[in-house]
């Protein structure tokens, strides 16, 4: 026997096989380590990698993925000590009262008692020498879902840092729209005020002050919107990080990170390469490896069982017959006994537990071809993402420098008299839509980098897009 399979030593710490190198989980932020607790009261602004790192040691996520990891083990465990002898203490006692009728010489019947009373202690044996495989297969098929538990615990982690990056962008486009609704805000505030200046000296029309109060009030109601969407975004961050919705955190913005360069698609290799470390792949190869050890073990059920038993006892006990005196007596009993046992018929039982073996290695066939097929569409359609994203980022960039000009340009001939306010109006809705479209391009881009990293088996923490130094 090779053991019982390790865990993970803790919910936040990775799972790595025996020789092997899982990495690490855990990130620190830039003052190094920290409690997840204090972190949390310390008002500080907390970086992506501080976020993880909370989510990691408090999400329920792993925790539960955890337990489950620990009590596959513990079943491994269980089939290895098939192999060992059973060994029980007994103690038997007992009283017995016998009636003997007795026919006297002169015919008359007469009745003998007889009382015996007795203990028998014993140690008993029990042990499975061979049976033909059937533990075998039971260990193996154990040891597959350890494996598999152990797997989906790293991707329970995988999936937790991927949640967590994608809340957080989210939240930081959040957080610049509802800034660029304040802009907006305040811009249109200056423009009313010009408006209304140029409506005093004569030169303006009721119609302009009307248009500008429009717009501030419009203003004003994009800014509402874009409260309620930062309110939303931060209780989904809060969400995936697993701590609760009342908490008050300092987010840093994202606003700062830097995107990554655009790559050509996988190719076959790197998506080979990400399948043969992607959890999920893992975790159903390991459920199909311990379907067909299930069926050689339902295979096995149908072959003879070797065992030997052995007991030693000693008897205690008293014997009285009528009036005669009584007798106590003691012996001592032992023996070693090996049998086999064929089993010969069973109401199909074993039949039918075999055929649904069968039908689950079946599953665990297609399961597993799924699993392969859908991770290898999702590889290429998070790259495919990632480069629309990345180049309508590029796009929003441009369009936002050419609004932003556009608008600066209306306005300073609005405020000159040379222009007119439909002019600085449209001017303005053009450049807070290409303000908005570069945010959210440049969440997507975050996201969709993230996307891709998940899908290649490559989500850790570390492998989030850099912070720019610009």
């Amino acid at each position: 026997m090779t053991g019982t399979p390790t865990v993970s030593p803790a919910p936040d710490k990775p799972w790595a096989a025996d020789g092997q190198s899982a990495g690490d989980f855990s990130v620190k932020g830039p003052d190094g380590a920290f409690e997840p607790t204090n972190a949390l009261q310390s008002g500080k602004v907390l970086t992506l990698e501080e976020l993880i790192d909370i989510g990691q040691r408090n999400h329920p996520a792993t925790r539960v993925a955890w337990q489950q990891a620990r009590q596959a083990a513990e079943a491994v465990g269980m089939v290895e000590g098939t192999y060992l002898p059973i060994i029980t203490a007994n103690v038997i006692g007992g009283y017995q009262d016998l009636v003997t009728p007795v026919t006297g010489l002169n015919g008359d019947t007469d009745y003998i008692r007889t009382n015996s009373q007795g203990v028998v202690p014993n140690i008993a044996l029990q042990w499975l020498l061979f049976d033909f495989g059937e533990r075998q297969a039971w260990r193996d098929a154990a040891q597959r879902t350890a494996y598999a538990a152990n797997v989906n615990f790293n991707g329970t982690h995988q999936a937790l840092i991927y949640n967590i990056s994608r809340s957080y962008f989210n939240y930081g486009a959040a957080q610049q729209d509802l800034a660029i609704a304040r802009r907006a805000l305040q811009n249109s505030l200056e423009l009313q005020e010009a408006a209304d200046g140029r409506y005093a000296s004569g030169l303006g029309t009721t119609i302009e002050t009307a248009q500008a109060k429009q717009l501030v009030a419009q203003s004003k109601f994009r800014l509402v919107a874009a409260e309620d969407g930062l309110s939303s975004a931060y209780q989904d961050l809060m969400g995936s990080i697993g701590v609760s919705p009342r908490s008050k955190l300092r987010i840093a913005s994202s606003a700062g990170r830097r995107l990554p360069r655009a790559r050509s698609l996988p190719t076959e290799k790197v998506i080979e390469q990400a399948l043969a470390r992607r959890p999920d792949v893992l975790a159903s190869y390991a459920a199909l490896q311990a379907s067909e050890a299930n069926v050689e073990a339902a295979d096995a059920a149908f072959r003879p069982k070797v065992y030997l038993g052995a007991v030693a006892a000693a008897n205690n006990g008293r014997i009285q017959t009528g009036t005669l005196p009584g007798a106590d007596f003691q012996n001592t009993t032992s023996g070693v006994v090996v049998g086999m046992s064929i089993p010969i018929y069973d109401g199909r039982i074993r039949e039918r537990r075999r055929n649904q073996a069968e039908a689950a290695k079946a599953a665990a066939a297609a399961t597993h071809e799924l699993t392969i097929n859908t991770a290898r569409s999702e590889i290429v359609v998070a790259a495919n993402t990632l480069q629309s994203a990345l180049s309508s980022y590029e796009a929003a960039r441009e369009l936002n420098i050419a609004a932003d000009t556009t608008y600066e340009a209306a306005f300073e001939a609005f405020r000159n008299g040379l222009g007119t306010l439909t002019d600085v109006s449209t001017a303005k809705a053009g450049l807070l839509d290409s303000e908005l479209a570069q945010v959210d391009a440049h969440a997507a881009s975050l996201v969709a980098a993230s996307t891709l990293a998940f899908a290649l088996g490559n989500m850790t923490s570390r492998t989030a897009p850099a912070k720019a130094t610009n």
